[in-house]
Order: C-alpha cells, then structure tokens, then sequence
C-alpha cells in the first residue's frame, strides 16, 4: 500500500488533477456561501489552514452551500465543500487513491451506503464524538450498515429505501380495494389489469423493476429473498447466507419476465422502470422515493393516479415486508489534521436541522424519524408516512458492512448469475451454487 511522503504527493497530484479537470472549487465560507474561483492552481492542492475540506455532492445545490456556511460557523472552521465525481465508479477510484496515501488534503467524505466496509480502514471511528441521544435520532438501519465492528464510520445525509409504486386509478377500475400486501396478490393484479388495458394499450405491463447487470439488481434481488425469508448473501458474521429460499425466490422473479414484466426488464435500470410507469405503460413499478415527485410533475400522464406502499412480503411465517436502503453517508477521513473539527462538522452536516432544511428545499427524505412528524416537510414530501415506515419497520441494509473492503466484489457475482436466471440461463439453484462458489474465497 502506498505510504506517507511519495504517495501523499502522489494523491495530491490526483485530486489537483481531477479538481481541474472539474474546473470549479466551491467555497462555503462566504457570507452567502456563492461559489469562488481558484486564482492560483496550487491552492487547489494545498489551501491554507486552518481549513476543513469536503469531498461533497458531485452536483452542488445552494442549499449545499447554505449548509456548510451554517456549520462552518457553527464548528469554528471555514468548510470548502469540493465536488466530486458523479459517476460512483469513479468517486470510489478516487477514494481509492488517496485515502490509502494517508493523505490529509480532504478532511470530510461522502459515501455510498455500499463503501462502509470498502472505506472503514480509512475513516474515523465517530462513536467517541456523539453522544447517545444523538446516535439514537437516525434510523437504526443507518447505524447497522456504517457499523464496521465496533467503529461507525459514517453519518446518513438523507434517507432511500425501496418502495412499491401502484396506479390507483387502475386498481379501482378492476375493482381491487388496496395495494397487494404479499407477491402472490401483486401477480394476481398486475395480470389483472395488464389483460384489461392491453386492448387499448398495447403496450402496457403489469410490473417494472430493476434487472439489469448492475447494483440495482442486487437491491431487487435481495428484497425478493428477504421478503420471503431468505439471508442476504452474507451474514451478520460474515458467513454464507444464501440458501434454497433464495433460489426460490430468484425463479418466481425470473417468472415474471414476458408474462407481467417486459422482456427488456433484464436490462432496465431505475430511470427505464420510471419512464414506463410515468408514461402510463405498468400499473406497478419498484423503485425509490425519487420517482415521486417526478411522477407528479405538472406534465406527467400519471399525475394524482398513483401511490406508493412497502414492497410485498413473501407468504407464510417467514414471509416479510423488505425495503433495501440507499443514501449517501458522510465520514472522516482518518488522515485529517483536525479530526474533532471535522467529527463536529459531520454531525452537524447530518443532524435534524440540515436534514429538515435538504428536505424542504428538494424534497430529499431524511434519515431522522422524528422529522416525518414535521408538518410542513410532510407537505413537502407527500409519501412521508410511507417512506418513513419502510425505513422504520420493513429496512434491509445491504451485507456491505460485514464483506468488508470485498462487497463489491461480491455484489458484482451475485448480480451477474441473478441476471442469468432471468435472461432463462439457469435456474434459482445453479445460481445459488455458482455464486456460493466464486465468494468462498471472501467470506468466513
């Protein structure tokens, strides 16, 4: 692993690289928090100090800045808030590289709810810089996945878990009183209705999702076996976690395709699924609570005819309603010259008053139950309560956390022969063996 001295110039050199490349340094220690130009390249290297410096959102927003202005006062440190890659393979390469390089040039880091274990050598264990009243606001789930061991190397900026969008215009006219509760009433329906509308619609189907070679089958595949009582590929102990319950539920999924599902849900990803269903081409749709408002829009064909629910349970006793999270985490780097500055600052990016103000100025949901409470951000966010109780009740965390640096790793053979059982390659059980057998070597 590259060390001190030559990697840490070396790291410097990178992130020099990539911010001119980006072309733009956001300064949020202005009075305004307005976006300030670097007169002198180097500066984008080496800033003068005392200074925190947050590796943030690849697309800045004002609220951005109005936030970071607010916490800079708040911890006694300008904070100069850098956007970094949009493109999350390329964040990770990034991260890759001058975390390892011990480099102290970035003090605060946003991560993908999947990097906990990837990131956690590199990031500072944020326990001993909370106190319990303020561990206990966000929803457990978040706490679960940023738990590497004993250390939580992060801190959740907002809240996203899987939801069940539905078409309530379509429901009532087929005379359906309410969402399905279980997959066997989802099939049911959607079948339903998709037999109707196809006299006038050719191309309507009944459900959309996620199915493409990519992590978002892994988020659908995951909720598919735990709802119905299976493991999540990898256990809390590290050890293999994939049984016959999820072979079964990979074949029922791969059931759905060319007869409620399109053939092409085997190469649709989350943008795919919502144009259909925005469109007024699926009566249901898997996605997260982005989609809503988008669906709402003023232009939208489905605007007032739709609603979202928790994602349906298998049946019998095992069965389960199951949510996957996602999000974007806040941490430390381990290598920053002011880690109890930045430590503050992170709870402060995080706590209720910015997660409130994200919500109220775009609609992003928040990790904070208490917030969901708050009358005008339920005003703001119409599918509060619906999103608030998948992350309370039905939230599943990705193994991310117990794999360690090897998740995705994992995630990628795991999504690779779950694709193959849908595309009709092989079935739920040779999928299961196959995936059981390339991890082996990363799991306990």
């Amino acid at each position: 692993m590259i060390r001190k001295g030559g990697g840490r110039w070396a790291a410097r050199i990178l992130l020099f690289l990539f911010l001119l490349g980006a072309g733009l340094l956001y300064a949020g220690c202005g009075g305004d928090g307005a976006a300030a130009p670097v007169e002198n390249p180097a500066l984008a290297v080496t800033p003068p100090r005392p200074l925190l410096r947050w590796m943030g959102p690849a697309f800045v927003r004002p609220v951005d800045r109005e936030l970071v202005a607010r916490c800079g006062k708040e911890v006694g440190m300008a904070i100069e808030l850098l956007p970094a890659p949009a493109n999350p393979v390329d964040r990770l390469g990034l991260y890759r590289q001058f975390l390892p390089a011990e480099s102290d040039d970035i003090d605060l880091i946003d991560f993908d709810v999947v990097w906990s274990g990837t990131l956690a050598p590199h990031l500072l264990d944020l326990n001993p810089h909370l106190t319990a009243e303020e561990r206990g606001l966000y929803f457990p789930v978040y706490l679960e996945n940023n738990s590497v061991g004993e250390a939580l190397v992060g801190l959740p900026q907002m809240g996203d878990v899987g939801l069940l969008y539905y078409r309530t215009d379509l429901l009532e006219k087929y005379g359906f009183e309410g969402p399905p509760e279980t997959w066997s009433e989802l099939e049911e329906m959607a079948a339903a209705i998709q037999a109707g509308e196809r006299s006038e619609n050719a191309e309507f189907w009944g459900y959309v999702w996620q199915g493409n070679v990519y992590e978002g089958l892994t988020v659908n595949a995951l909720e598919w076996q735990a709802s119905m009582g299976g493991g999540l590929i990898v256990d809390a102990d590290g050890r293999l976690a994939f049984d016959d319950v999820a072979a079964r539920a990979l074949d029922r999924a791969a059931a759905w395709v060319g007869e409620i599902s399109p053939e092409a849900v085997t190469v649709f990803q989350e943008e795919d699924a919502r144009w259909m269903f925005q469109n007024g081409n699926a009566a249901f749709m898997r996605n997260w609570p982005y989609a809503y408002g988008l669906g709402q829009a003023e232009d939208s064909p489905v605007r007032d005819r739709f609603d979202v629910t928790r994602m349906p349970r298998g049946e019998g006793e095992e069965g389960r309603h199951a949510g996957v999270v996602g999000g974007q985490q806040l941490g430390v780097s381990r290598y920053s010259r002011y880690p109890d500055a930045a430590a503050d600052a992170a709870r402060c990016l995080t706590d209720a008053a910015s997660q409130r103000r994200r919500a109220l100025a775009d609609g992003t949901p928040p990790a904070i139950p208490a917030l969901y409470d708050d009358e005008d951000l339920q005003a703001r966010i119409p599918a509060a309560a619906q999103i608030a109780e998948s992350l309370a009740e039905h939230a599943v965390a990705r193994p991310a956390a117990t794999t360690g640096g090897h998740y995705t790793e994992i995630s990628l053979v795991y999504f690779i022969e779950v694709n193959r059982v849908l595309t009709g390659e092989q079935d739920g059980a040779s999928a299961v063996a196959r995936v059981a057998e390339q991890i082996a070597a990363w799991v306990e």
